[in-house]
């Protein structure tokens, strides 16, 4: 019964390393792709060798069948455990980037001047990216006076856009 509670408890601790060193040992795994992919992760692996031990220990010890029998039931539970840590990774992990606003999305948007922009230097804007106020550098090739509406005609960095102002 030892081995196998050490086994359940070497799982725990193999959970915890792979969530406090989040990632760090998962390309061990990369050729593996397709179908198994993910199925090999720290977790599922720490869920499979905690339940093998846990469910053996429990086996065991209630029974009294024998390391075999025990064994046999604790692989059983820890391949249940693995697929149902897999497909949890799997639900959790799944990304649906389509709503997630990007510096592109600013582009054609309308905003406000915050801070007078130079001809030949940088201003402010307030831009609404995915209804968040942020602000922005702002360059144009002519000078806008605070307050003034702009367009935006094309994104320089992650913090700085080229605007023009709106004609009305």
């Amino acid at each position: 019964m030892g081995w196998f509670l050490g086994l359940g408890i070497a799982g725990v601790v193999l959970l915890v390393l792979s969530l406090l060193f989040d990632g760090v040992l998962e390309g061990v795994f990369d050729g593996l792709s397709g179908a198994l992919d993910g199925f090999l992760s720290l977790p599922v692996i720490a869920g499979f060798v905690s339940m093998l031990g846990f469910a053996g220990a429990i086996t065991l010890g209630i029974t009294g069948l024998g390391a075999g029998v025990a064994a046999g039931v604790g692989a059983v539970a820890g391949v249940g455990t693995g697929w149902l840590t897999w497909k949890l990774s799997r639900a959790l992990m799944r990304d649906d980037a389509s709503d997630t606003p990007r510096g592109e999305d600013l582009v054609g948007s309308s905003g406000s001047v915050v801070t007078a922009v130079p001809v030949d230097g940088y201003g402010e804007v307030l831009l609404y990216l995915g209804q968040q106020p942020l602000k922005f550098a702002v360059k144009s090739s002519t000078p806008i006076a605070r307050g003034t509406e702009i367009w935006v005609e094309s994104v320089l960095t992650a913090t700085s856009v080229v605007v023009r102002p709106v004609d009305r």
